[in-house]
């Protein structure tokens, strides 16, 4: 057993005994080779069901970082540039000035669209063709590339429409064909997950949250502007049979061990697969927009698909990060300089990144 395996071991069985946390996993890649392989608690309190290396857990947005790989790798095969009009793609889009909408915009957050109608019901968000054609209705709240918000939903159906109309498939077959399935990981990374196999995920649980942190806040903020309350981030709503099984790349439902192999791929090769050139890589991880996030109102740095920097650290502090983190407390990065991938899932929806940030002080003193 490595220094690295025994100490994050350790990290997770504390967690795990204090109450912190329930059940969670945790991988590192380096090089390509995983060198962590953790679990600890349980995927299902009321069975004692234990956490395995392949339990998937629903992750709220770190899904977003296989949204990002699948736009990518067709970018490499040609299907489009960054710089392309969505609306050349998907000529509906063009709708209410949306026609300066670039690729680019929608992986940088920038495109000028986060919010979905107010009406919206998990029901509507299960239902694809609904969802595109509120996004092809929809008006630009700033003109694309000028402001960055996090386009918390609105940011999975842009990509996996524009995936749609470039290769004539749906964005979760085109996952498996190019990334899950070449990387072994068929049945651990998932946007719409096959209802027989749900029975396999980590069961949610809520961490207790005062409502009234949300009855002090301003009724006017940008974030209930952006969504309805009925789909913010709980167990309920991760747990729902519809919701799981529904094309959503805003998420994903994925094992810890699946999505850090992906973003080690991204990095180099893993067991021969890699799916995008260095070059490649370079111009999705360099920063395309940083300043405060017109949506939640903290500052936030993104690449083309992946904030840069890691929980409790600057951008410039860890500008060789790059990754996506999730509601709940789940994240997923990479390192280009250490050539390093990690992930941590975990099935406690919690308010903070406190166990990522001190799985990334271990990896970091490796």
């Amino acid at each position: 057993m490595s220094d690295l395996q025994k100490q994050v071991q350790e990290n997770a069985d504390r967690l795990v005994e204090s109450g912190a946390e329930r059940g969670l996993q945790v991988a590192v890649y380096r090089d390509g080779v995983q060198i962590v392989d953790v679990v600890a608690g349980v995927a299902d309190p009321a069975t004692g069901r234990p956490v395995t290396s392949d339990t998937p857990f629903y992750n709220f947005s770190i899904g977003k970082g296989a949204t990002s790989a699948v736009a990518h790798l067709l970018a490499e095969r040609g299907l489009y540039g960054y710089d392309t009009p969505v609306a050349e793609l998907w000529p509906e889009f063009a709708r209410n000035g949306k026609e300066g909408v670039t690729v680019r915009h929608v992986l940088s957050h920038t495109a000028g669209v986060p919010g979905v109608p107010l009406d919206t019901t998990p029901e509507d968000v299960c239902d694809w063709d609904k969802m595109v054609a509120a996004l092809e209705n929809a008006e630009l709240w700033w003109e694309p590339g000028t402001k960055m918000g996090y386009h918390a939903y609105t940011f999975g159906f842009l990509v996996g429409e524009i995936v749609r109309r470039a290769t004539g498939k749906r964005i979760s077959q085109v996952l498996l064909e190019e990334v899950s399935g070449p990387l072994g990981v068929a049945r651990e990374l998932y946007f719409g997950m096959p209802q027989e196999e749900q029975h396999r995920l980590a069961t949610l649980e809520d961490v207790p949250m005062d409502p009234s942190a949300f009855g002090d806040m301003p009724a006017d903020l940008p974030m209930f502007k952006a969504g309805p309350m009925e789909l913010m981030p709980t167990a309920a709503l991760g747990s729902r049979p519809d919701y799981l099984t529904a094309d959503i790349p805003a998420g994903g439902k994925t094992s810890a061990r699946a999505i850090a192999r992906m973003y080690a791929a991204l990095l180099g090769e893993v067991d021969g697969v890699r799916l995008i050139s260095p070059e490649r890589l370079r111009e999705a991880t360099a920063v395309a927009f940083s300043g405060p996030d017109e949506v939640f109102g903290m500052p936030s740095t993104w690449g083309l698909g992946f904030t840069i920097g890691l929980p409790g650290a600057s951008p410039q502090e860890s500008a060789t990060a790059f990754g996506v983190g999730g509601a709940g407390g789940s994240y997923a990065w990479a390192d280009t300089a250490s050539g390093t991938a990690v992930a941590l899932t975990k099935n406690r929806l919690t308010n903070d990144f406190t166990a990522v940030g001190e799985l990334a002080a271990l990896v970091a003193r490796s």
